[in-house]
């Protein structure tokens, strides 16, 4: 779905202009499309039809309450690795049946609201994680439901930074392991085994790594079951990509085609974790040119949003396509950088843009990791976010005041 593009020369999202957002809201700012996050979100569903399935939301890709809404309305679970994302899909109307908490280091403490609120079960990474779990379980008088997150040793052909499927990752159970850890598993008195999952990492671009990942799982499915342990589910993960520039994802219907071919009969329930793939393409980070800086190497435009609002161009060298909100003609090559004490700050390199000082420019595909990585580095308040729906504009998150950035802070006597 095309859900922000130009009308008249002036970049819309969904039905309102991105000036009008700038006017009402200021910038740096956060904009995303329910109508986009919808749409992806739809594609899914109907992509994994009449198949058993489950799709749990990624709630690190972005966990503002506003976007979580949308989709819990729309009857999606949800990925947590925190005791305060759990906090959010909460508070942002979720059913806890439909949530997920995966993450290898939950402390005790965070494990227990989750059994309480009787969450769908608990992504188990370690040996260590498994005792801890069934000893918090006893004392809170519930059963935890888990799943084995296993590495299968699958190469994502991704950024170093977000391949999680590799022998060498932090992430997950030694494929030689699982089948050892799952008999202990059934040997725990406050553990329900429930299923098995991995997840191989972000921003894949090919089907081909999450068939290879779902033959390994499926190959310990059945030597499980041989032995009489039964799973109830099976979770790929997350990890679709979306085109920053050149990508080419496959489909979601043909990624579901994939997966559904490779599992056959078995009449496991199919759970699914996508957070980039939801929500990176509705949404854009809005800012204002403040200078433009030129010299004989270099042209910069220093623009009011930077590292810490967009960590990604600075932490991966992340590629994003960055349009005037009213388009021009002509123009230079531009360095788009932000006023952060780093030379690491920089939104985008080497862009030919009609620019003034004053303009304003859209970041594209920053719905995920944007607004959740963002930080207060410099002593910079987070950035607004405003959710469009149609013709209208909702502010879900308020600009941060630097005061607030200080209330937690004390003198020494």
């Amino acid at each position: 779905m095309n859900a922000i593009g130009h009308i008249k020369g002036e970049l819309h999202v969904e039905q309102v202009a991105l000036s009008q957002v700038a006017e009402r809201y200021g910038t740096p700012c956060y904009v995303y499309s329910r109508a986009a996050i919808t749409a992806a979100y739809r594609a899914f569903e109907g992509a994994f039809g009449a198949r058993k399935h489950l799709i749990c939301f990624a709630v690190k890709a972005n966990s503002t309450l506003g976007v979580l809404n949308v989709l819990a309305r729309l009857g999606s679970g949800f990925d947590i690795v925190s005791g305060g994302e759990l906090a959010r899909v909460m508070a942002a109307g979720c059913d806890p049946r439909k949530v997920v908490f995966s993450g290898v280091g939950k402390s005790a403490e965070e494990m227990q609201q989750p059994l309480m609120a009787e969450i769908l079960c608990f992504n188990v990474e370690s040996e260590g994680e498994l005792a801890r779990l069934d000893a918090v379980a006893a004392r809170t008088g519930r059963t935890a439901a888990v799943s084995l997150r296993v590495n299968p040793d699958v190469d994502p052909r991704t950024h170093p930074y977000i391949a999680t499927g590799l022998k060498e990752n932090k992430f997950g159970i030694p494929f030689d392991d699982a089948p050892a850890l799952y008999r202990r598993a059934r040997d725990l008195r406050n553990i329900r085994i429930a299923g098995i999952g991995c997840h191989i990492g972000s921003q894949i671009t090919a089907a081909a790594p999450f068939v290879a990942a779902l033959d390994k799982l499926l190959e310990l499915v059945d030597r499980l079951q041989a032995e009489g342990i039964a799973l109830a589910h099976i979770d790929i993960g997350g990890g679709l990509g979306i085109r920053y520039r050149d990508e080419s994802p496959p489909a979601v219907a043909d990624y579901a085609r994939a997966l559904i071919a490779c599992l056959g009969n078995r009449p496991l329930q199919l759970m699914l974790e996508p957070g980039r793939a939801l929500v990176g393409l509705a949404g854009v980070l809005l800012t204002r040119v403040e200078y433009l800086k030129h010299g004989r190497e270099k042209n910069f435009a220093v623009v009011d949003a930077a590292m810490n609002d967009l960590l990604r161009p600075a932490l991966y060298d992340a590629w994003h396509e960055v349009r005037p909100v009213r388009a021009g003609s002509g123009g230079a090559r531009y360095e788009i950088v932000g006023p952060v004490c780093e030379t690491g700050d920089f939104l985008a390199r080497d862009r030919d843009l009609d620019l003034r000082e004053g303009d304003l420019l859209a970041v594209m595909a920053a719905g995920a990791y944007g607004m959740s990585m963002s930080s207060n580095y410099n002593t910079r308040p987070r950035a607004a976010e405003v959710m469009v729906d149609g013709g209208e504009m909702h502010l879900v998150r308020e600009r941060e005041a630097v005061s607030e950035l200080m209330a937690r802070e004390m003198l020494l006597p």
